[in-house]
C-alpha cells in the first residue's frame, strides 16, 4: 500500500472497531547521512523510517499508540491494543479530535540531496576548523538531507499531508591544549539549501573560537546580583520554561502565574515573541499542528503584552479557553537596537551566560542551574572564561527585568533568537 493507503487504512479499522471518534498520522522520512569522526568522513548512508500514530476516542476515554512497522497485521493488532486502552482509561468529555477542515497539501524545501555538495561542505568545515582553531577536537559531526512525508487523517473529515526537505548540520567539539581540555560544546542548524560554508552558519565559528579559549578557567569567588547576558541558545531554554506557564499543565491547573493576565503586561517592552512555522524565512517549516489543525503563525507576547494562552486543544476544552491552530514552536523573537559588543560594554558586573544546565523552574518562576562554557564580565569587558558557576533568580521577574535584547539574531533554521541582557540574577562562585 502506499503511503495514505496505509493512513485510511488504520483510520477505517480504527472506526469499524468501535472508535467514536479516530485520528491516524503517519509520517515517513528518507534520511541520507554523512559523518565525521576522529578527523574522518567514514560513513555515508541511507535509511528509512516510518511511524504510524494511531488517537481513538470511545466513550468520552482516549487510547493513543506508536508503531513503526505498517503491515496489515501489526495495524490490526495496534487497533485492537489502542481500542483496550481506551477502555481502560478514565472517561473525560474534554478529549476530541479537530474538526473538518478543508484538505490540504504542503510542499516545501528541497526535492533531492545534492550529495557531492554535502560531502564538500563537511571536508571544508574540517579544513576550516583545523586552520581556525587548530586546538579544537571535532569529536562529531552530522550532514544529512531528510525527505519527510507526513499523512494526517481523522473521522471528522480532516485530510492534511505534508511534504518537505531540508538539510541538517550538527557539530560537538572540545579543545585541548598543554593537557587542558575544554568542556564539550556543540551547536545544531536547518538549512534551506548548502550555498554557505557551514562554519559560517549558526553560532558555530563563535562556539569553536569560544572552546579554543576555554582549555583554561579562572574561579570566580563569592556571588554577586549583576547583569546576565544569556545567549541565543540559553535564552531559548529560559524561554521554552517561561512559556510553559501559558500551556495545558499550568493553566488547567489553575496554578499559573499568568492566569488571567491576556492582555496585560508580563514582560519588558522590549519583548516581543511570535510562532511563525510557515514563515519562508525558517528551513524546517510546519503546516500542521499535533492536535490535527492547520497552523497559523501567532504573537505570543507584543511588546511584552500577552497576547493569548497556549492551550491545546484538550486544554481549551477543560479551560474552556480558546485554543489556537499552533504549537508555539518555530519562535521568533524580535530584535532590539543595541548590538552585542555594545551591551557588554554596558555591563559593570556580570556574566555572558552561553550555556545553562538546570531543572524545571518551580511553579513561581523560581530557578537555578550552572552556567557552562562562560564569560565574566567585568567593566565593560569580557574577562575570562569561568569555571562552572551557578546562576539563580526567578524567570517571571528577570523577563520584566530585560535591560536589552540585541540587534543580531541566531537563526537556527527553526528559530530567531538574540542575545538578551537580564538584570538582577544571581551569579555565585566557589
Amino acid at each position: 500500500m502506499q503511503a495514505k493507503d496505509i493512513a485510511q487504512y488504520a483510520l477505517k479499522a480504527l472506526m469499524d472497531g468501535g472508535a467514536d471518534k479516530a485520528k491516524c498520522v503517519l509520517v515517513s522520512s528518507e534520511k541520507n547521512e554523512l559523518n565525521l569522526e576522529a578527523d574522518n568522513i567514514n560513513l555515508l548512508r541511507t535509511t528509512f523510517n516510518s511511524e504510524l500514530n494511531l488517537k481513538v476516542i470511545k466513550d468520552q476515554c482516549i487510547g493513543k499508540i506508536s508503531i513503526n512497522k505498517t503491515s496489515t497485521d501489526f495495524i490490526n493488532q495496534a487497533v485492537k491494543d489502542v481500542l483496550e486502552m481506551a477502555e481502560a482509561s478514565q472517561p473525560d468529555d474534554a478529549h476530541d479530535i479537530a474538526p473538518m477542515q478543508n484538505p490540504e497539501e504542503f510542499n516545501d524545501g528541497v526535492d533531492t540531496p545534492d550529495l557531492d555538495k554535502m560531502y564538500q561542505r563537511l571536508e571544508e568545515f574540517q579544513a576550516q576548523t583545523k586552520k581556525r582553531y587548530p586546538t579544537v577536537l571535532l569529536e562529531g559531526s552530522i550532514i544529512d538531507y531528510t525527505r519527510t512525508s507526513a499523512y494526517t487523517l481523522n473521522s471528522n473529515g480532516v485530510d492534511f499531508c505534508e511534504t518537505k526537505g531540508n538539510y541538517n548540520f550538527m557539530a560537538m567539539f572540545t579543545a585541548k591544549e598543554d593537557g587542558n581540555v575544554s568542556s564539550f560544546n556543540y551547536d545544531s542548524i536547518a538549512l534551506k539549501n548548502l550555498d554557505s560554508s557551514l562554519i559560517e552558519t549558526g553560532q558555530f565559528d563563535t562556539l569553536l573560537r569560544q572552546s579554543s579559549e576555554q582549555t583554561v578557567l579562572k574561579p570566580l569567588a563569592g556571588k554577586f546580583v549583576g547583569d546576565v547576558i544569556a545567549t541565543p541558545s540559553a535564552f531559548a531554554s529560559f524561554l521554552g520554561s517561561y512559556l510553559g506557564y501559558l500551556r495545558d499543565y499550568y493553566m488547567i491547573s489553575g496554578a499559573s502565574v499568568f492566569k488571567g493576565k491576556v492582555g496585560e503586561k508580563i514582560a519588558h517592552d522590549f519583548l516581543s515573541v511570535s510562532s511563525n512555522p510557515t514563515s519562508d524565512q525558517l528551513a524546517d517549516r510546519c503546516f500542521v499542528t499535533s492536535d490535527g489543525f492547520r497552523v497559523k503563525d501567532i504573537k505570543i507576547i507584543d511588546d511584552g503584552i500577552l497576547n493569548t494562552y497556549l492551550v491545546s486543544q484538550y486544554g481549551g476544552n477543560k479551560t474552556k479557553l480558546k485554543n489556537l491552530p499552533n504549537d508555539a514552536n518555530r519562535l521568533f523573537i524580535a530584535a532590539g537596537n543595541k548590538s552585542l559588543e555594545d551591551m557588554i560594554k554596558s555591563i559593570k558586573k556580570g556574566l555572558l551566560l552561553c550555556r545553562f544546565s538546570g531543572g524545571r523552574p518551580s511553579g513561581n518562576g523560581e530557578f537555578s542551574g550552572v552556567a557552562k562554557n562562560s564569560y565574566y564580565i567585568e567593566d565593560g569587558k569580557i574577562q575570562f572564561p569561568v569555571q562552572e558557576v551557578m546562576v539563580s533568580g526567578n524567570l517571571v521577574d528577570g523577563f520584566r527585568n530585560i535591560v536589552d535584547i540585541s540587534k543580531e539574531r541566531n537563526e537556527s533554521g527553526r528559530s530567531f533568537i538574540p542575545w538578551v541582557q537580564v538584570s538582577g540574577w544571581t551569579v555565585s562562585g566557589k
